[in-house]
């Protein structure tokens, strides 16, 4: 009778777990993605995979690598006076954020689809007295460009900063109607020609004023903005702590659900010691804690330190801290899904007991497959000794958690430039890499601008809902230590980058990475450990028998040519455009301070080439990238796909990389003076790009034919001055990476989702 008990007993248990992995299912199809103003109407889908959608960040930065004129004033090329071009594209795709010092370089032509918007603000129509004339200054037309969506630099202390969605079908150009302090960087996605899992579609999208339901929801940063109410679990507590004490004060095992809020409020004089207290926060028993940070760096500022009475250090979208009367609060609003259990931890380290720490956590119950979202990471990363010539890596998600290959994307970073009040190191670009490219994908203009930034602030601190300085001055406007003590955050809603397999997210030290300040920082990511980015294939076309084996042919090419050139990875060396800066030593160009000049063959050609590639047949759209030489200008070509087995080639897109490795460079003297044209070439010739092809041209195909036909062009580098180099295209090595659903490998999960299959109601 016992052992028959046993026996059911077993049963039931066995029964109960598969039950409970059965309702945890997995998708072969991708999860629909909120674009434009839709991303932040439905933020709460910021854990959902972006299969197929590619972000980047373009820039003025100085070409050389250096930091001339403070990055600025770098054009791609120069149509007339007042069509100075900053960003040109071409495709499908939807600019989502720039950035310019104050007004400067205003009018700005939003070039939509080969129809222009001029844009200007405030201070456009009185450059020169804008700041004693102007207290309050907004963008115009204000219809299309409202606050919260943008800020300017009477708010945020030297910076126009633009959220607002610009959504194209077809081409995106923007140009600098002035030269003067012409900076800036921009952030856009790119889509494939054909894709269907984006809501609302892209067609579908205007330049309409933005929905007041999008403003509202922004403009209640810094308040409660978490679900509450039926459906919500909420879950408090209060916290004591011992000297050096690790306490667990909250674990969930009511899943699959995701985290919507988590709060503390605490006594303001503890606050600097919780500030530097550690949280750790453990997924669904995994080997490492995903969210492993100081408490103040993770809610966003470098300390809890309060100098000057403000209400808010920290009034961001997704995270804030608020000063009252006697207490602090700290809320933290990402999105965190998680399917077995969560674990949160905390570490006292400073040897101070604490009490009186009130905490929340809420929760609501997540519903899809577990395959179409990612885990909430914030990677916490020290360097007390950055090294000279070499960029700081604040995440590289190969060296994370054990490693090995992550879906997912980069959402934001908090961190620490100077520990001395030296705002110097402000000067440092921020450089991100995805997915194997040597070239970065994103590269922007300094780690001010970053923060956004302008001026160094004016040595005052900001909070906006995406970027901010919220403590520290200079070293001479400090009055002790802890206002030496410097940082700033960016927090990405919309604007944030996807990558299939890995990223690397660094900034140098300095204009030159030089500067020897201590820096360390928070960054925040979505990501689970499986690739959504699989290479299927690699072309060498200057090898003989690679290029038989991918039927390669491109009749009008060039012969192979050598060449030794590098990425644009740090300054360039050995320049015959530009001596040493002034200010460096003479050994900081030494070779052992820079990633090596690589050699490579290359070819170039003014007509068609055609190769074969694999793919997975059960692929969900493919990423093609080239290696060429970026000697030659404005490189452009339709791409025409088709199965090797049948004979109609169908158009995927028009692939085109603005500009070469020669801009010309224009700082006049004064706001209204007239545009220069100085010639600047950069000695970094490789450079990797990448082209997306839609799931509706590549799925069932395991053998792809790829035309590439060279769509000549005749953009000069500035009026009467055409570029070193005519029009071609340059090829030296292609890869393809086949997108497909990660799958979690894990005993949360069993068995596949089918396509359109509803989930059971009644999870918890």
């Amino acid at each position: 009778m016992k052992e028959f008990i046993l026996c059911v007993s077993c049963c039931i248990l066995w029964c109960q777990i598969s039950l409970s992995q059965s309702l945890l299912p997995q998708s072969s199809e991708p999860p629909i993605i909120p674009i434009g103003e839709q991303a932040y109407i439905d933020w709460d889908k910021l854990p959902y995979h972006r299969i197929g959608i590619r972000g980047y960040m373009r820039s003025t930065y100085d070409r050389t690598g250096n930091n001339e004129s403070a990055d600025a004033s770098n054009f791609l090329y120069q149509e007339s006076e007042t069509m100075n071009t900053v960003l040109d594209l071409k495709g499908n795709g939807i600019l989502y954020f720039a950035r310019t010092n104050h007004w400067h370089g205003s009018p700005w032509n939003y070039e939509i689809d080969s129809n222009g918007l001029f844009v200007k603000e405030t201070g456009t129509s009185d450059p020169i007295n804008a700041i004693d004339r102007f207290k309050d200054t907004e963008f115009i037309p204000e219809t299309l460009f409202p606050y919260p969506l943008v800020w300017t630099w009477t708010k945020t202390k030297g910076a126009d900063l633009m959220w607002r969605p610009v959504p194209f079908d077809n081409s995106f150009r923007l140009s600098y109607g002035r030269t003067f302090y012409g900076t800036g960087y921009f952030i856009y996605h790119l889509f494939p020609r054909h894709i269907d899992h984006v809501q609302p579609r892209t067609s579908s999208l205007k330049m309409n004023a933005p929905k007041k339901e999008v403003l509202d929801l922004i403009n209640e940063s810094g308040t409660d903005i978490a679900p509450k109410g039926n459906g919500v679990a909420q879950y408090s507590g209060n916290l004591s702590l011992k000297p050096f004490e690790s306490k667990t004060f909250f674990e969930s095992k009511d899943a699959p659900s995701m985290i919507r809020a988590v709060k503390f409020i605490l006594p303001k004089e503890k606050a600097l010691d919780f500030g530097n207290c550690r949280i750790k926060v453990t997924w669904d028993n995994r080997l490492y804690p995903s969210i492993d940070a100081p408490i103040d760096l993770f809610f966003g500022t470098g300390e809890l330190y309060n100098n000057n009475g403000r209400e808010y250090l920290v009034k961001g979208f997704p995270l804030s801290i608020k000063y009252e009367e006697d207490t602090v609060h700290l809320s933290c609003y990402w999105p965190m899904p998680y399917f077995q259990n969560a674990k949160f931890e905390i570490t006292e380290r400073n040897g101070q007991s604490m009490e009186d720490i009130k905490w929340e956590i809420r929760t609501v119950p997540y519903l899809d497959p577990i395959n179409h979202v990612s885990y909430f990471h914030a990677t916490y990363t020290d360097h007390e000794f950055p090294e000279e010539g070499k960029d700081l890596t604040f995440l590289d998600t190969k060296q994370v958690e054990g490693g090995g290959e992550w879906s997912g994307h980069f959402v934001g970073m908090s961190w620490i430039f100077t520990e001395d009040g030296e705002l110097k190191t402000l000067e440092g670009d921020p450089r991100f890499y995805f997915d194997d490219s040597q070239t970065p994908q994103a590269w922007g203009t300094g780690t001010e601008e970053w923060g956004g930034g302008g001026d160094y602030w004016g040595g005052e601190n900001m909070t906006i809902p995406f970027a901010g300085h919220p403590i520290g001055q200079d070293a001479k406007s400090a009055k002790n230590n802890l206002e030496k003590i410097n940082s700033a955050y960016r927090f990405l809603v919309a604007d944030f980058f996807p990558f299939g397999k890995r990223a690397i997210i660094n900034l140098e030290h300095g204009g030159q990475n030089t500067y020897s300040e201590h820096y360390s920082g928070v960054t925040y990511w979505y990501g689970i450990d499986a690739p959504s980015l699989v290479l299927t294939d690699e072309l060498n076309v200057f090898n003989e028998e690679d290029s038989r084996r991918h039927n390669y042919m491109s009749p009008t090419a060039s012969l192979p040519y050598s060449l030794v050139s590098r990425y644009e990875w740090g300054p360039d060396t050995d320049s015959p455009n530009f001596g040493n800066p002034p200010d460096m030593k003479e050994d900081y160009y030494s070779s052992r301070l820079f990633f090596p000049a690589q050699q490579d063959s290359v070819r170039s050609m003014t007509g068609v080439s055609q190769f074969t590639v694999s793919l997975d047949p059960d692929n969900l759209g493919v990423l093609l990238r080239r290696k060429f030489d970026y000697l030659y200008p404005n490189q452009k070509a339709n791409v025409y796909v088709k199965d090797e087995n049948t004979t109609e080639w169908e158009l995927a897109g028009e692939w085109y990389t603005a500009g070469s490795n020669t801009c010309v460079f224009s700082f006049p003297e004064g706001e209204l003076d007239q545009a220069q044209h100085q010639m600047i070439t950069s000695n970094r010739r490789w450079r990797e790009e990448e082209f997306l092809i839609g799931r509706e041209l590549t799925e069932g195909i395991e053998k792809l034919d790829i035309k590439i036909e060279h769509i000549p062009n005749s953009i000069q580098l500035f009026p009467g001055k055409d570029f070193p180099a005519e029009s071609r295209w340059s090829e030296s090595r292609y890869w393809v990476y086949c997108y497909s659903m990660p799958r979690i490998h894990s005993k949360i999960s069993n068995g596949a989702f089918s396509p359109g299959r509803k989930l059971e109601s009644g999870l918890k």
